[in-house]
């Protein structure tokens, strides 16, 4: 099986985020999400049934949660968001873009 790159193949800047799952096994799904610009839509919360680690790979974004938090990310930093804590995507850097893994699971 010949390898893939996180970094390979990034699609062209358009309205929305690209989501792209790279594996869907036994109750795990892990995806890459590119980010150009996109942020959530005003009044909009993520609440998901499933728990969320997610690592930003390049770009900027931030993260506000429910609770009145937010979290500015850069390449490196990583957040685990527990099944149900309501959160929203803030902003998005545009160039170069935000990549994001995000690995869900139960």
């Amino acid at each position: 099986m010949p390898p893939n790159n996180l970094f390979a193949a990034l699609p062209a800047a358009g309205p929305d985020e690209v989501i792209e799952t790279l594996l869907a096994r036994g109750g795990v799904r892990i995806e890459r999400i590119v980010s150009t610009g996109q942020a959530s839509p005003p009044g909009f919360w993520y609440d998901q049934d499933e728990d969320e680690f997610v690592v930003l790979l390049a770009g900027a974004a931030t993260l506000r949660f429910e609770d009145g938090r937010e979290l500015a990310l850069r390449p490196g930093d990583f957040v685990d968001i527990p099944a149900h804590c309501r959160h929203r995507v803030e902003v998005t850097q545009a160039e170069p873009a935000t990549i994001w893994l995000a690995v869900f699971f139960r």
